[in-house]
């Protein structure tokens, strides 16, 4: 599938000049830094050296006083406390996070993870009953609880009062629980707005420490779950994000928790962990037991201190993630068939989708990968509960949600945002919806938008790469959404003569590039699913290239490697 480079707009020149002068580094390296809002040597150095000095006071958070309040009056009468979460890797890291740090000085607490397909996503009746019967007086719900306003209506009737800790956009109106804990309402003047779930169950714990003049070292072990969800959960790598990202990552590598270390054996990641690693190996194990049982399992994993016990949960997880992995496979290639076998479908603006037999927990994963072979919106669609729901994902640029809007009259219910969005419908209202979506979609997206973007940080020629770039690059990490690794462009690069096709179905291309402006210098490069460039490419013809830097280990040695994401010849 073709790609459209974006190159992004250079940084004021002359910031970059003073920014590279101040700092000692290249104008290419002072423009990356420029690009991500860097423009001084302060914000520079605060930047590649994160400290925790720099978290902002809990208690700029409203009704975190309140909050606060309510829990520690809570430990003191002995009253039992439900600690409730998403079925989610936000959901079930924050549960472990405050059901743990309770845990540690009071008994009378217990933890709930709704299940997928019986409660569905967040606050249900069934878990506020739960509440009830087993006599909590107090939930603190973590990861949702913001619009969930009837549900916390009930619970006030039950005599429960609701700690909603949340980090998803409000509806018009906020629930009335004891305490809101959610930067994105209205009225809340906390100066970071990204937080995770997590992010925001551990500002309460935080906060809590703070009232009882618990020094910050006593809690600052939790930050290798804030670290998973902030990874799992997509949210900007940014301000605090960022600063959290980079403690948990450190307290993962030195000191996992015994539940996460087992993760990390199962997931057979046996070097420093990234990011990415988190994003692709940790979280989704985490994630399957959400999708293919219960969260809960992932719970008992997170705060189990027994390794023996925690062993043998993340085998169990890690065989939810093999079967997880063959269904969603499964379902992608018989909906990739389905597409494929109708010339209607293949030709549309967008994707929808029916099955009633498909498993509701990988719908949402089916649509991504539908979007990685077609794409444009798409919605996935199963059966539950007597009626059809789905899971649906967005392309770069494209409103998701007000398309799905537009066709509001046609729900039962629906929500989420601009790229990915879940929705529930009467069967017999599915095909008036594929018809009014395809055109609401086809009267609205632009034909650019149908096509995958590549966002480029900048151009950079072959003189300037050497491992003291790398090295200064590498202090951009912990990468992650509006830090994200930078992508660069080379021109005209040729390969030297031992290039080829690799992978099981030589699909992979393995390359030494020159570029003529910089003489005899190479750099090997590898390209994922690009062998259709082979036969122009060994013909020693020039080309361009983006691509990312990495650092290659093999048997003891190092060197650059350049991760090609797109290839462009003279005729594209």
């Amino acid at each position: 599938m073709e790609k459209r480079w974006v190159i992004k707009e250079r940084g004021d020149i002359v910031v970059v000049k003073q920014l590279a002068e101040a700092l000692g580094v290249s104008e290419s390296l002072a423009n990356l830094m420029v690009q991500r809002s860097i423009t001084s040597p302060d914000e520079a150095r605060a930047f590649f050296n994160p400290g925790l000095d720099y978290l902002h006071d809990p208690f700029l958070m409203k009704d975190m006083n309140i909050a606060v309040e309510r829990l520690s009056t809570a430990i003191k009468k002995n009253e039992k406390i439900l600690v409730y979460g998403d079925y989610d890797v936000d959901g079930t890291t924050a549960v472990a996070l405050v059901y743990s740090f309770l845990k540690e000085q009071y008994s009378n607490v217990e933890y709930y993870i709704p299940d997928r397909y019986k409660e569905g996503y967040g606050v249900s009746f069934q878990g506020v009953d739960f509440a009830f019967q087993n006599n909590c007086k107090v939930v603190i719900t973590l990861d949702c609880g913001i619009k969930a306003v009837e549900k916390i209506g009930y619970a006030r009737t039950k005599g429960i009062d609701v700690i909603v800790c949340d980090h998803h956009y409000p509806g018009d109106e906020i629930p009335k629980a004891i305490a809101v804990l959610d930067p994105k309402q209205p009225g809340c003047s906390y100066p970071y707005k990204e937080l995770s779930g997590c992010g925001v169950g551990f500002k309460l714990i935080h906060a809590y420490s703070k009232i009882q003049g618990t020094p910050f070292s006593s809690i600052a072990h939790y930050l290798d779950l804030v670290a998973v969800s902030i990874a799992s959960d997509i949210v900007p790598i940014t301000g605090e994000n960022r600063i959290l990202a980079y403690f948990g990552l450190k307290q993962l590598n030195e000191a996992p928790r015994t539940g996460l270390k087992e993760i990390i054996k199962e997931a057979e990641v046996f070097r420093v962990l990234t990011i990415e690693d988190i994003v692709f190996k940790i979280g989704p194990r985490i994630n399957a037991a959400g999708r293919m049982e219960t969260g809960g399992k992932a719970v008992e994993l997170l705060i189990s201190s027994d390794t023996k016990l925690a062993t043998g949960f993340s085998k169990e997880i890690n065989s939810f993630n093999i079967e997880r992995r063959s269904v969603d496979r499964s379902i992608t290639s018989e909906a990739m068939r389905m597409i494929s076998e109708d010339q209607r479908r293949v030709n549309s603006k967008t994707t929808v989708l029916y099955n009633p037999s498909w498993k509701k927990g990988v719908i949402g994963i089916v649509a991504s990968r539908l979007i990685e072979t077609y794409y444009r919106p798409t919605v996935i669609l199963t059966e539950s509960n007597g009626f059809a729901t789905g899971s649906a994902r967005s392309v770069q640029g494209y409103d998701l949600y007000q398309a799905i809007e537009a066709c509001s009259d046609l729900l039962e219910s629906f929500g989420g945002h601009m790229y990915a969005a879940g929705l529930t419908l009467k069967k017999e209202n599915i095909q008036q919806f594929i018809e009014r979506f395809e055109q609401y979609v086809n009267d609205t997206i632009s034909e650019d938008q149908l096509l995958p973007r590549i966002f480029i940080d900048t151009e950079l020629s072959f003189s300037e790469i050497n491992e003291e770039y790398f090295k200064v690059m590498s202090q951009f990490q912990p990468f992650g959404p509006e830090n994200m690794s930078p992508i660069f462009i080379s021109r005209n690069v040729f390969d030297s003569g031992t290039g080829r096709m690799v992978g099981s179905n030589g699909e992979h291309l393995k390359l030494e590039l020159c570029q003529e402006s910089t003489g005899t210098m190479t750099f090997p490069a590898i390209a994922f699913g690009q062998a259709d460039y082979f036969e122009y490419i060994k013909g020693g013809n020039p080309f361009d290239i983006c691509y990312s830097l990495e650092m290659n280990e093999f048997r003891g040695s190092r060197n650059l490697q350049l991760n090609i994401r797109d290839i462009k010849t003279p005729d594209k």
